[in-house]
Formats: structure tokens, C-alpha cells, sequence
């Protein structure tokens, strides 16, 4: 771990990155590619420890109120987190100023910030997303192994709920011979169902592979599932798009039991919901 200025933290899409890099392990991750350009390794976390500074600057010179988004490309309660804070000092700023959050994370870690989540959620709007890939616990701890798995996280979005905070599931990545299986879609799909997730994000049943992160990405096939590497690289060479032989049959299944269950998984329809800020609160503000 080490520490630096940055010079800014909202891009122009108003999302926020606290740290760079990650120690969840994810055999799958894309932020390891060669493309976003890391000068230090991804397990030694780059702290942007003048964040809150900064974010409060950011928030108190814009004209409209909006939601800032988090968790995009590090995930905010990973390990460090613990001791630096830095997500909840940031969050603080957010409630004070009145403006709503869209949160994302692998981590029941969130749950420590409750408190700060209702409040926001009170005065403006609060959103948290949780990544689920996997229904089988054993397999869960394969390919995220320093996380918790998929069941604490399907418990952490249902103290979500039961607090009035709405969610949004990731389904992704699906990794074609592993997990790209009708048991799994459907045993993840009952459980978004079953702790009533406002959305699911689902790009496709299959996984993107960049330099970087596909050299990981085989490596840990090695250790884990002898000889798919070679099943992989005979398959799909070095394609960027690696998409299931299943795709279709999955999606078909994801879009049926979210009509069924009233679930939004538009992916379009999902990122408005969100980004936006609700009316209600954009009406306070003129009074």
C-alpha cells in the first residue's frame, strides 16, 4: 500500500475512484490490464489519500445536485478500508452536501456504512450494487477468493432492502466451461428475486480478456482447472469477446424470470435509474 495526491476525483460522469488496485483476488479482473496503465503492482494499493479534500471542493462548487458513482473500476471496501476509512470519510461529504450516491462493491464491508446509506437515501438517493457470478459456494471462493461469497453478499443486499435501500445486481463475468450453467443463472436469478433487486446488469454470458489480464486470468486455470487453459486459447485464441456457447439460452432464461419477477434488466434502464436524481429532491432545492 502507498499513498499519493491526486489531482482531481469526479470525472466528468461524476464517478469516483479511491484507490488503484485491489486485493479480492478475482481470477477474472479486467482493471489488472495493461491498458490502464498501473506502474506499481495491483496488489499494492495506490491510496489517493487527499480524496475527501478533494471530493469536497468538487461538491461544493457544482450548481446541481447529482449522484456520484463509486466502485467502477477498485472496488471501495476491500481490505484497506478497514483502517483508512476512506470510502466512509467520502461518504460523509456526500450526505453533508445533500448529494446521492450509486455504490458498488463485492464486499458485506458496506455494511459498516448503513447508517451514512439511509441518511443519504433520506435526503436524496442511495443505490448499492453488488457483483454476483457464482451460485456455488466452493466454486465462489475459486474465483473470488479473498471476498465474501455469494451468500453473504445475497444476505447484505437483503439488509439493504429490508432498510428501504434499492439494489442492483452485476451478473458478471460468465465464464464459458465454468459457470456458465443453467443451475447457476437460475440459482443467482431466485436470489435476486428473493431479496427483491430493483435491476441486473448483464452485458452477456461470457468474459473480456485484455493483455494483462488475460496472462492472470490462465495462470489461474493452471492452478485451478488443469487443461481448460488450453480449452480456452484452442477456442478463442486471443479474443478481446469471449462469449459462452450457452449465451443465448442463458440470456433467454435471465430475461424470462426478470419479466416474470419484475425485475429491470435493460441495461440501458438500469444505468438511468442509476444516475438520476428524483424529482422530489431537485423540487426541495428550490425552497
Amino acid at each position: 500500500m502507498h499513498f499519493v495526491d491526486a489531482k482531481g476525483i469526479l470525472s466528468a460522469h461524476n464517478g469516483m475512484n479511491l484507490y488503484r488496485g485491489c486485493t479480492h483476488g478475482c481470477i477474472y479482473c479486467d482493471s489488472r490490464s495493461k491498458c490502464y496503465g498501473f506502474t506499481h503492482d495491483f496488489e499494492d494499493i495506490e491510496v489517493k489519500q487527499n480524496a475527501p479534500e478533494l471530493l469536497e471542493k468538487a461538491l461544493r462548487s457544482k450548481r446541481k445536485r447529482c449522484m456520484i458513482g463509486t466502485g467502477a473500476m477498485c472496488d471501495p471496501y476491500m481490505h484497506c478500508e478497514e483502517t483508512l476509512k476512506l470510502t466512509r470519510r467520502c461518504l460523509e461529504i456526500i450526505d453533508r452536501y445533500g448529494y446521492g450516491v450509486a455504490i458498488q462493491t463485492k464486499s458485506n464491508r458496506i455494511l459498516r456504512d448503513l447508517d451514512l446509506l439511509k441518511s443519504i437515501h433520506e435526503q436524496a438517493k442511495c443505490v448499492v450494487q453488488m457483483t454476483l457470478t457464482t451460485y456455488d459456494e466452493e466454486l465462489c471462493k475459486i474465483l473470488e477468493p479473498n471476498v465474501c461469497t455469494t451468500k453473504e453478499r445475497v444476505k447484505t443486499l437483503q439488509i439493504f432492502h429490508e432498510n428501504g435501500i434499492p439494489t442492483v445486481v452485476w451478473l458478471s463475468p460468465i465464464l464459458p466451461f465454468i459457470n456458465d450453467t443453467r443451475e447457476n443463472i437460475e440459482g443467482i436469478l431466485d436470489y435476486c428475486n428473493q431479496v427483491k433487486v430493483y435491476g441486473i446488469i448483464c452485458f452477456g454470458m461470457g468474459v473480456t480478456l485484455r493483455e494483462g489480464d488475460r496472462e492472470y486470468f490462465y495462470a489461474a486455470l493452471d492452478r485451478n482447472f488443469p487443461g481448460l487453459k488450453e480449452k480456452y486459447r484452442e477456442k478463442y485464441g486471443y479474443s478481446y469477446q469471449l462469449n459462452s456457447d450457452r449465451h443465448t439460452e442463458l440470456m433467454g432464461i435471465l430475461e424470462d424470470k426478470c419479466r416474470k419477477n419484475g425485475i429491470v434488466c435493460d441495461i440501458n434502464e438500469c444505468f438511468q435509474y442509476l444516475h438520476e436524481l428524483p424529482e422530489k429532491y431537485e423540487q426541495m432545492t428550490l425552497f
